[in-house]
């Protein structure tokens, strides 16, 4: 099958074999939070998709928000990642960190003397997080005080820098899904009366900063941003989606990132309500007021990426469940092949070695 799907492309300083992104997904499979064997198995099994962009990793204690999930925030995190971009590069692959901060969407169980999660505001969400014992209802977080936002900025970059220091080719910033920086975006969440609340300018502030930082600390061309403007999760909500992530992309527009992906749809959990985009703001509007290099994700096949890839401004797709049962997806796709069942979720999402690293690929 030759088709664009399969064509090169350059997104900032990584050169793509493949139109083919694999979507960050947390699979909670890093108890200690510093990577494993089993996890550089996992990624270099999968590195025949242009680029890899990892699970979200903590940028500090603070940010830790789930059970089994990896940092880069400590040397031992950093030897450990060290170990899985090496083994991504010797398959051939080239691989992001996608750095977080969950905000609100943490635990006492995770924060230093248990103290509250911390957010853009002490607005308490319908949230539900994992922690060693299963899911528990999330706290009131408490907000920021204006005098420590730029240390969190500063974990960001710092952040930024460990990755590098551990062989990625990049990072994303994690602005999406609920966490930290959406959840200064959405006025659902940020009441604040400073200047990162109040308008759609002030509330993308602590995301600009956030971007800033980190292209100072790795370069704009090794620098990515996720945003979710069209679902709600973790309870985070925007009376007027469409002004503030029009302003926000138009912001990221002048920064000459790497590439910007942009979720047009969840339908992933339970606890995750679902959105989509509509006929009053959907792509189009993204891509009116985005003319750098443009990741979409929600939900694509072969077939749909393939036509989505035809539109003018739209560079790769990024795909992730199918790449859970399916570590060769894009060989998969460029055979006409048929797709492993993903199998129980119970074992997909944590555990050990069953249900991570035991699908079977197809012959060479």
């Amino acid at each position: 099958m030759t088709s664009t799907v399969f064509s090169p492309v350059t997104l900032g300083a990584a050169h793509l074999r493949n139109r083919i992104l694999m979507a960050p997904m947390t699979r909670a499979r890093t108890p200690s939070t510093v990577p494993n064997a089993a996890n550089a198995t996992y990624y270099a099994q999968r590195a025949g998709a242009g680029l890899i962009l990892t699970e979200a990793t903590q940028v500090s204690v603070q940010g830790r928000g789930a059970w089994a999930t990896p940092g880069i925030h400590t040397p031992e995190q950093i030897a450990g990642w060290r170990r899985v971009t090496d083994a991504v590069h010797a398959a051939g692959g080239l691989i992001f960190c996608q750095i977080w901060h969950s905000g609100r969407v943490s635990h006492g169980f995770y924060q230093v003397n248990g103290e509250a999660p911390v957010s853009s505001s002490a607005v308490k969400g319908a949230i539900r997080t994992f922690i060693d014992t299963g899911f528990v209802d999330t706290p009131e977080p408490r907000a920021l005080l204006l005098e420590e936002i730029p240390g969190v900025v500063e974990q960001y970059a710092q952040g930024a820098r460990n990755a590098m220091e551990a062989g990625f080719d990049g990072v994303q910033i994690h602005a999406a899904n609920g966490y930290l920086v959406d959840q200064f975006l959405r006025d659902g969440v940020n009441r604040r009366t400073d200047a990162y609340g109040g308008s759609v300018e002030n509330r993308c502030r602590f995301l600009l900063e956030v971007t800033d930082a980190v292209i100072a600390a790795v370069g704009a061309d090794r620098t990515a941003v996720r945003l979710s403007p069209f679902s709600v999760t973790w309870d985070c909500r925007d009376s007027d989606l469409k002004s503030l992530f029009t302003h926000a992309v138009g912001q990221m527009n002048s920064r000459d990132l790497a590439f910007l992906e942009v979720v047009e749809s969840i339908n992933e959990a339970a606890d995750i309500s679902s959105g989509g985009s509509t006929v009053d703001f959907n792509i189009d509007d993204i891509l009116r007021v985005y003319t750098g290099r443009l990741v979409i994700n929600g939900g694509y096949d072969a077939q749909r990426a393939e036509a989505v890839l035809q539109r003018p401004g739209v560079d790769a797709v990024s795909i992730g469940r199918p790449f859970i049962a399916n570590p060769d997806l894009v060989r998969r796709f460029a055979r006409g092949a048929a797709m492993n069942p993903m199998g129980d979720p119970a074992v997909v999402y944590g555990g050990a070695e069953a249900g991570y690293i035991d699908f079977p690929v197809l012959p060479d």
